[in-house]
């Protein structure tokens, strides 16, 4: 069938509204279709074995289709016909459900995408539960869950269906690790919410739910006050050895109480979930020559994880970039070759893939993404300084040559922000720069900004609320520990906290509301120290250091995989850690 042309299956449907050469008739809720036996047959094997001969119950080859509304039915057999149907909000379901009774899988597949792709806090519940019992939908319900999981808080906020789940439904989405909250105290007020939708049967519900409330991970304050307190909990006994074990792993000490110690249970409430994105960090100098090492920082339990994949060449002074779940990595430098090549790495299937080369060889590259493009500038190309930029289509494969920059340079970081690429210092070939500017690709022109206050090579950059920062570098005499920003709307810089430690050539990312310096090169050594800013306090704190000491790394952020826990910590491993301590 899917070697005949689309000019056939246009005649065949233009006989079949015609009435011509039909040797079939389905009838559904008293409207009759006059079909062609062979052309049902091949779009499905459930109508295939319907009108072989063994099957056939009448001569006049007439069919009821019971319980089948006579729109959908025309659909299907539209599909039939042409291979295509509208598929729309109102009819997606019963369309779905036909498909799947009639095993038409095309129909099934193009019904699913169009769910997927409407998935949103409000429906990701109803359409996990409509897909539960459709195995030909098994990657559509565990999308969904997915969404239910990385979406929680949200779906909390709008969703009626929330209220609707079942007690075992309930368990389970709170129960993962997979569920991505903020703060513990979010899946508490959920079961209360969840509960007070029908006190009289949900109150004793209480006692099976509480042990998947990670109570362990809550302040202190808000557990006394709104865990212990609460009235639920407190005329519920079974809820007793709960809170028990809960105040032991809040308090890290046995208290004088009669309740024995559960450890099963208490790694139970004190098991941290899965971190909602990774901070990566890619290749880099370490040890005279460049590596391939990826490792992961996992924020909810300060830890960073080798994830590195062999198969990927060592590349330092590079850049890197997340598009479309793929991250690439662009340009950089081997020890011998300047490079000019841009791999991607799909974290799913954890595989690389080339993609096209850039116009120029570009090492100590500056990349940001805007607007679903990659921008690579500047550089150096192994022979001078770069002042040309270009940007990478995805969906096409290509790169363009955009405006040049103002000024040369390499060793500078660039980032996006309110619809804006921003480069800041760099150098030149013989000076550390205080310049920057900025890419308005509306116009494809560079504009000077207000220079900074620091000459800065080997400056990391990066937007964080809505602001431009420009952290340590390189002034030509010594390594930096200050950080200024830049805000946009008034064309100023400012000083903020200096870092711990000084250093030039890092990585630079935010995640979880969290600037993060990575690495670098102190002035005498490469660095595996990290340390992390809060804009909230302007203060700068220890993070966990890296396995590793490097430099010329990149670092990017990660966030929404299925696979989340192969880049996060062993959460049992956790767990083991915590009992030793």
């Amino acid at each position: 069938m899917e070697n005949i042309s689309p000019t056939a299956f246009s005649v065949f449907d233009e006989a079949r509204l015609l009435g011509e050469h039909t040797d079939l008739v389905f009838r559904a809720n008293d409207r009759e279709f006059q079909v062609h036996k062979i052309i049902l047959c091949g779009c499905s094997p459930y109508f295939r074995v319907l009108l072989s001969t063994n099957w056939t119950r009448t001569a006049e080859h007439f069919y009821d289709i019971p319980g089948m509304s006579r729109n959908i039915m025309s659909l299907i057999i539209q599909y039939a016909y042409t291979g295509s149907v509208l598929i729309t909000e109102e009819n997606v379901l019963e369309l779905l459900v036909a498909s799947d009774q009639f095993l038409v899988s095309g129909l099934i597949d193009a019904c699913c995408q169009f769910l997927e792709s409407r998935l949103c806090p409000e429906n990701c519940i109803g359409i996990c539960m409509f897909t539960e019992d459709f195995h030909s939908c098994l990657k559509l319900h565990h999308k969904a869950k997915l969404y239910i999981l990385q979406h929680f808080e949200e779906v909390l906020q709008v969703s009626e269906e929330f209220l609707e789940l079942s007690l075992e439904q309930l368990e389970e989405i709170i129960d993962k690790d997979e569920l991505i909250v903020k703060q513990e105290q979010v899946v508490f007020e959920a079961v209360l919410h969840w509960i007070d939708h029908a006190p009289e049967s949900r109150r004793n519900h209480i006692a099976m739910l509480l042990p998947k409330v990670r109570m362990g991970l809550m302040t202190t304050d808000y557990f006394i006050n709104n865990v212990k307190s609460n009235a639920l909990v407190m005329e519920n006994e079974a809820c007793t050895p709960l809170i028990i074990n809960a105040m032991k792993a809040l308090f890290e000490f046995d208290m004088d109480l009669q309740e024995p110690t559960s450890s099963e249970l208490i790694h139970q409430l004190t098991r941290p979930r899965l971190p909602s994105a990774i901070l990566l960090a890619i290749g880099g100098w370490s040890g005279g020559s460049p590596n391939n090492v990826i490792e992961a920082y996992d924020a909810n339990v300060d830890c960073w994880v080798s994830v590195t994949l062999e198969d990927e060449r060592p590349r330092a002074y590079h850049g890197t970039a997340v598009l479309h779940e793929f991250v690439y990595c662009i340009g950089g430098y081997d020890s011998v070759e300047y490079f000019n090549s841009v791999r991607k790495l799909n974290f799913t299937t954890q595989t690389w893939h080339e993609v096209a080369p850039m116009y120029e060889r570009r090492c100590y590259v500056s990349v940001a993404v805007l607007d679903g493009f990659i921008y690579a500038i500047g550089g150096f190309d192994g022979h001078g300084r770069l002042k040309s930029a270009e940007r990478y289509y995805p969906d096409t494969n290509q790169w363009t040559l955009t405006a040049s920059m103002n000024e040369r340079r390499s060793d500078a970081s660039a980032t996006s922000l309110q619809g804006r690429v921003y480069i800041c210092g760099g150098f030149t070939g013989t000076d550390c720069l205080f310049s920057a500017e900025c890419f308005n690709p509306e116009t494809n022109q560079w504009t000077l900004i207000c220079p900074m206050r620091s000459r800065r090579s080997g400056v990391g950059v990066i937007a964080y609320g809505d602001l431009v920062y420009a952290v340590g570098g390189f002034d030509g005499a010594s390594r930096l520990r200050s950080a200024e920003t830049y805000n946009p709307q008034t064309n100023t810089w400012c000083d903020i906290a200096s870092m711990y430690n000084q250093r030039s050539n890092f990585g630079i990312e935010v995640v979880d509301d969290q600037l993060f310096a990575v690495g670098g090169f102190t002035g005498i050594s490469t660095t595996s120290d990290v340390e992390c800013y809060d804009e909230k306090t302007n203060e700068w704190s220890d993070a966990n250091e890296m396995a590793i000491f490097r430099s010329a790394l990149s670092c990017c952020v990660v966030s929404g995989l299925s696979n989340m826990a192969q880049y996060a910590a062993q959460r049992d491993a956790v767990q083991i850690q915590d009992e030793s301590e």
